[in-house]
């Protein structure tokens, strides 16, 4: 269809590229594999998401946590509430199932992620640090996305204009 027109081709984004230089034409667009998500499953990731801390309570057995009661203590509990949330880029939907990380340690997201904070269980850390990584070395995009039922490239794109960004190497 474009033969004799002098247009650059493309066709390979990231799964393309994996397939070969058949499918690569004049142009690739690597998209989600320069920031280390799928389908390029053994690249490095280089998205390094870090949620500082800005309260932390204890809950008694029975007590709520979130929207709609949506966490409730069967034990005693510490929650830590993190500065983040859906007006960031966070997606609702990973409340009850996301993990962010301390020193090695995962610690559950618990209730829903509201517009600007989320909720996350760290009775079993000790001491609570001033913030914790929701995307780096211990979960990446791809991890995160599972947890909210939707894909890294929706997790990348939906990342608020209020964080703080560092770009690391080049030139």
């Amino acid at each position: 269809m474009t033969d004799g027109l002098g247009l650059r081709r493309s066709l390979a984004a990231t799964g393309g590229i994996i397939l070969g230089p058949d499918y690569h034409f004049d142009l690739t667009r690597p998209g989600v594999g320069l920031y280390g998500g799928l389908p390029f499953a053994g690249a490095q990731p280089v998205v390094h998401l870090s949620i500082p801390v800005i309260q932390t309570r204890r809950v008694k057995v029975g007590e709520s946590v979130g929207y709609g009661a949506g966490w409730i203590a069967k034990r005693p509990s510490t929650v830590a509430t993190l500065a983040a949330g859906y007006a960031d880029g966070l997606i609702r939907a990973m409340g009850g199932d996301a993990l962010v990380w301390a020193n090695g340690v995962a610690c559950p997201v618990i209730g829903r992620v509201s517009m600007d904070m989320l909720a996350v269980d760290v009775t079993d850390l000790t001491p609570v640090p001033p913030a914790f990584d929701i995307l780096g070395p211990h979960q990446n995009v791809d991890d995160l996305a599972a947890a909210a039922g939707t894909i890294g490239y929706e997790i990348l794109t939906s990342l608020g204009a209020r964080y703080n960004r560092v770009y690391k190497g080049g030139k």
